[in-house]
């Protein structure tokens, strides 16, 4: 299955940027498409609309919680570090790749379109957290 292409599509279909990277590859990290839409979809148009962090770097971040979290709920996360550094790729990554974070910075110009950033967002899971 081409995730890249399904992210893409998921977008086309309504689903914000965030959504649809997290659905796209949600069953490989143990979560459901119904709760992925739902803690995905603040994070569209920038967060909230404030055209902040590009939806689809948030929507890749919140697989590396997923991917790395030990989800200590009794004790409190030991694996924060490793998210954090694993986070920290992807964001670096995408920054390389796409020249900005900032929804606003990446369409300003029409520099770099939603299918471009879901489709990079999602490449750099497949790089780094398959």
């Amino acid at each position: 299955m081409d995730r890249k292409l399904k992210a893409t599509e998921l977008h086309h279909k309504g689903f914000n940027c965030a959504q649809a990277v997290v659905m796209a590859y949600c069953d490989l990290f143990d979560m459901d498409q119904k709760t992925a839409m739902r803690a995905a979809e603040g994070f569209g148009a920038g967060m909230g609309s404030f055209t902040q962090v590009c939806g689809a770097l948030s929507g890749a971040v919140m697989l590396a919680g997923l991917k790395n979290s030990d989800a200590d709920v009794e004790n409190g996360p030991k694996s924060k570090r490793t998210t954090y550094e694993s986070s920290k790729q992807l964001v670096e990554e995408f920054n390389n790749r796409c020249g900005a974070l900032n929804c606003c910075e990446l369409k300003a110009g029409k520099r770099v379109s939603c299918d471009e950033c879901i489709a990079c967002a999602a490449g750099i899971v497949e790089e780094k957290l398959l």
